[in-house]
């Protein structure tokens, strides 16, 4: 098999059986995106769902948040992973929002990741999710199905060398639900340890590359 064919079993299954996907966090604006994407870097989307609803209702804009004291957002996301690193980008990034966007997420990849602690994936889950570029965003289980599955070589050793594989070969109008069908494989399918073949609609065909695939 191609790796072009590859491609089209993978995308011609969740075309039909998941047409209408999207990020599992829950948000209410671009700004909440951001934080709550942001947060979700090594944390799971279960925890920050359940951390972000205080936050947000204290601090629901970047206008409300560039005036919190990183102590007081420390003690809302205290149970996520890394909480005093994201505390304080959350509030710098809140800050540098209103000082030089007027508070208003940018829809612009290099602008977004002016911010600090925003990263290529964050941005490229922002510009997909809210602005709905064609952009694909690698992360933990994106990178993992990829190399598993074959859609990519084993030189493809950075999210940015994947993320410029899947570019190439994924059609531009399936770009942005593509990182998120890849991503729900992985984390309830292929997951990193024991993943659940039996369960794989790709198991016929798998290569099972699990060699550098970051288990």
């Amino acid at each position: 098999m191609t790796r072009q064919q590859r491609y089209q079993r993978v995308l011609d299954y969740y075309r039909e059986a998941m047409p209408k996907v999207t990020t599992e966090l829950q948000f209410g604006s671009a700004f909440q995106l951001l934080v709550a994407t942001l947060l979700s870097a090594q944390c799971t989307d279960k925890r920050i769902n359940q951390v972000t609803p205080a936050l947000f209702s204290r601090y629901p804009t970047a206008q409300a948040m560039a005036q919190a004291e990183v102590d007081d957002v420390l003690q809302l996301i205290s149970s996520v992973s890394y909480p005093n690193a994201k505390a304080n980008h959350l509030v710098a990034m809140s800050r540098q929002l209103v000082s030089d966007f007027h508070g208003e997420v940018p829809s612009d990849r290099s602008q977004l990741m002016t911010l600090p602690g925003v990263g290529r994936k964050t941005a490229n889950v922002i510009q997909a999710v809210w602005f709905g570029k064609p952009t694909m965003a690698v992360d933990t289980h994106v990178y993992r199905v990829s190399h598993r599955l074959g859609l990519v070589p084993q030189t493809a050793n950075t999210p940015l060398k994947v993320e410029q594989q899947l570019m190439r070969y994924i059609p531009v109008q399936d770009i942005p639900d593509a990182h998120h069908w890849l991503l729900l494989h992985g984390r309830y399918i292929c997951r990193s340890n024991r993943p659940l073949c039996g369960e794989c609609p790709f198991d016929s065909f798998c290569p099972k590359r699990f060699d550098d695939s970051k288990l």
